[in-house]
């Protein structure tokens, strides 16, 4: 049998990217898909990220150390995608994405034997006709802890919207990746001519800067703020995505929350903003084309 072995790399958005786009290549080649869990988080010296999937209704089993390239795995997978950058888009057993446009090529890929799938893929159309079974799969199971469960009534009882505000550079300063407090105004404007009294949660990595950052009418903020940290990652993805409309960052975790969100008339405002390097962002396929789109020059 073939078998798509992804692999997988970033924060906890670009891992469902990645593996949202090797489940829909799996499963079009009647392909069993396997996850490396391990190698592309060993050289991560920076974020000292890993792999943060376990929590969704994942499947798919574990690389083994074989299937990994191991010993010598840096060699050899040099070594693999070299011979493989010297034949035809569809000829590879090892595709790394060239750029981080969406390349409608992966769509039409035929997996033969063992083939290798490496790169973000940040783009719903690469599993877009398989949406009921993406969903499916990243859905989490409702947290039984009480503040968790607490928050999640009280987004079910109003008009929440959730509101993510990513740091790439240092709070409080003008730098290349933050995105502008007036991109969050006009969204909030925007929600409020929309919606009928909307409550705002806010999700952040850094809460007291993002409640500086922007005006929130007056008692209709909840700061979301107790699940801290990489470990409990997928417990803000899964309260955010139970919210019913959504002001994304420029940040594929919030990105994922919208997505995720269940409600039919969901309105979702993202940034109009073009970045490359660590906050990549603007490219072509990114957004999702029912979403709204917000000026969201830095600062």
């Amino acid at each position: 049998m073939s078998k798509v072995i992804v692999r997988m790399k970033g924060g906890l958005g670009n891992q469902l990217f990645c593996y949202a786009a090797a489940r829909r290549l799996a499963m079009v080649n009647g392909a069993e898909l396997v996850i490396d869990d391990v190698t592309g988080f060993v050289r991560d010296t920076q974020y000292r990220r890993r792999y943060m999937l376990d929590r969704f209704n994942i499947k798919a089993r574990k690389a083994t150390p074989t299937e990994r390239m191991e010993p010598f795995e840096r060699c050899r997978r040099a070594l693999m995608k070299y011979l493989s950058c010297g034949k035809p888009f569809g000829k590879r057993s090892y595709l790394e994405q060239g750029g981080l446009d969406l390349d409608e090529r992966l769509l039409t890929v035929k997996v033969k034997g063992t083939f290798y799938l490496d790169g973000l893929w940040q783009s719903e159309s690469y599993f877009k006709d398989i949406e009921k079974i993406i969903r499916e799969d990243l859905r989490i199971d409702p947290l039984d802890d009480v503040v968790n469960q607490g928050v999640a009534q009280r987004i079910l009882g109003c008009n929440a919207v959730a509101v993510h505000v990513r740091w790439f550079d240092v709070p409080g300063h003008e730098g290349v990746y933050n995105i502008s407090k007036d991109y969050y105004q006009r969204a909030i404007d925007l929600m409020e001519k929309k919606i009928t009294r909307p409550h705002y949660f806010l999700f952040s990595d850094d809460p007291v800067s993002a409640q500086s950052k922007i005006s929130f009418p007056d008692g209709r903020l909840t700061c979301v703020a107790h699940n801290g940290g990489d470990e409990k990652a997928y417990a803000d993805l899964w309260l955010m995505s139970q919210c019913r409309h959504f002001i994304t960052a420029n940040s594929t975790f919030s990105w994922w929350g919208a997505w995720l969100g269940q409600a039919e008339d969901k309105i979702v405002v993202a940034p109009e903003f073009h970045a490359e390097g660590k906050a990549a962002w603007g490219f072509k396929g990114l957004i999702p084309p029912q979403w709204t789109v917000v000026n969201g020059t830095c600062a």
